[in-house]
């Protein structure tokens, strides 16, 4: 599989500085684009090209820094631009910072300093666009019914979900990697008073402490190495909205404390700063780990538990509520065919019911995953047995079964045992295309006439042949 790298260009009219920031970033596991100019950027952009982040030098003769910055926010708004600034233009970098500049770093400068600012430029930028692809992708829906299934589990879920939709309730979701904890944490908030408001999603493993820390408080100018301007904290960013703090276990000690204070006093101080800000806010936390090992093993405080955990939300795993797994093809397979710019395929008896056999230990997500490996993988509008992964392959063989385990030694009625199965295939096309017979037919390659008689056997409770 190809890891697609975040892409960043680079604009300076100095070529040993446009190299010198190349070979830096491309050592730090990014992709570079660099060009002499604004005008050259401009081109590109023009062109339809995209990029993750935008570094340019503020004085150049052939389309200023300025031009860049004006340029990338019509064209693609959510792409950040950092600017580079010489000794004595410290005033136009701040105008650029009014004007949208992420953030500027001035010449010479220190590289782990830029390394963290490239960081948090990039971060900054995947949490707006995680957010306006949500806001697009909610505008006019009720986010309860994203909650696919029938199961009563789900069932459960949904009612409670829309008991809390309009309260400011703290919020504890629990469950096992890919079941789905943020899908639920996104189904509360925007299916209430609170969907307008803003949903700031944190994953509280993903940084180092100080790194953590700034990004969940702000920081002020010259609080640590790298903090060249005044920063706004995610906690502050979920103003009048929420805070969803994921793997709320992985949160260092240290950090818990000042979180704690945080939802006590509702009101949160910049690292560095002296002036605390009033917050207002919804929190909802998740966590795949056990909170009551951890607190036992000191590594999770008792006071932080009950703070976060006012209503609690366990989450099954999928294996656990199998029924809902074609209803949650039938609704990821179209997604993932638009995205790849298909049409959605049909999947073809023998491999639907090894995908509904499968036992996903890695849940929902590992089911979105292998439908969008499988989808890469075949040839054709129609996914085959052979186009799924080994090890669904390889737990579905029957190659290796000793068929005197499954026929006992009183014998079976076979006509009844392939009645069953029939049954079994057309249950799970129906359930799969919503209950739509000639889809279902052509699922199971065959005639909506003959699905019809099928139907009309199996309600007389005669044998399918």
């Amino acid at each position: 599989m190809t890891i697609v790298k975040e892409q960043i260009l680079i604009v300076d009219d100095e070529s040993s500085v446009r190299e010198m920031i190349s070979i830096l970033l491309q050592q730090t596991g990014y992709s570079t684009v660099d060009v002499p100019n604004g005008n050259a950027a401009l081109n590109l952009f023009k062109q339809g090209n995209r990029f993750d982040l935008v570094i340019t030098d503020l004085t150049m003769d052939d389309g200023d820094g300025m031009m860049v910055l004006n340029e990338v926010k019509l064209r693609q708004p959510d792409c950040p631009v950092i600017m580079i600034t010489a000794f004595g233009t410290a005033d136009t970098a701040v105008e650029a910072m009014k004007s949208g500049a992420h953030d500027y770093i001035s010449k010479p400068f220190n590289i782990e300093e830029f390394k963290i600012v490239v960081k948090q430029a990039l971060q900054h930028s995947n949490l707006i666009r995680e957010n306006i692809a949500l806001k697009a992708r909610v505008s006019g829906k009720k986010q309860i019914s994203d909650l696919i299934g029938s199961s009563e589990a789900i069932k459960n879920i949904a009612a409670t979900c829309q008991k809390l939709a309009d309260s400011k309730v703290s919020v504890l979701l629990s469950g096992e990697s890919g079941t789905g904890k943020e899908v639920v944490a996104r189904a509360i908030h925007f299916s209430g008073i609170f969907k307008e408001k803003p949903f700031i999603a944190v994953n509280c493993g993903a940084l180092p402490e100080q790194l953590m820390e700034s990004e969940l408080f702000g920081h002020v100018k010259g609080a640590f190495t790298g903090a060249s301007t005044d920063k706004k904290g995610l906690i502050a960013a979920a103003e009048d909205g929420t805070l969803f703090l994921d793997e709320i276990g992985e949160l260092p000690l240290s950090l818990q404390v000042k979180l704690l204070r945080v939802l006590q006093e509702k009101r949160v101080r910049p690292v560095g700063g002296e002036q605390e800000i009033k917050i207002n806010i919804r929190v909802i936390s998740a966590t795949n780990a056990n909170l009551d090992e951890l607190i036992a093993n000191n590594l999770f405080r008792t006071d932080l538990y009950y703070r976060l955990n006012v209503m609690q939300i366990k989450l099954p795993p999928l294996r656990d509520r199998s029924e809902d797994i074609p209803a949650l093809i039938n609704a990821i397979l179209p997604v993932i065919a638009a995205d790849n710019g298909i049409k959605t395929p049909l999947i073809e008896p023998k491999a639907l019911k090894a995908l509904l056999n499968y036992s996903y230990p890695g849940n929902v997500r590992e089911l979105k995953n292998i439908l969008e490996r499988t989808i890469a993988l075949s040839a054709n509008s129609l996914i085959e047995f052979s186009d799924l992964p080994d090890n669904i392959i390889s737990s579905n063989s029957t190659d290796h079964i000793d068929h005197g385990q499954i026929i006992p030694s009183t014998g079976l009625d076979l006509d009844k045992k392939l009645s069953e199965i029939e049954k079994e295939y057309i249950w799970a096309a129906l359930k799969l295309t919503g209950g739509v017979q000639s889809s279902a037919a052509k699922l199971l390659g065959i005639t909506l006439r003959s699905l019809r008689y099928r139907l009309n056997r199996e309600d007389n409770d005669e044998p399918i042949t």
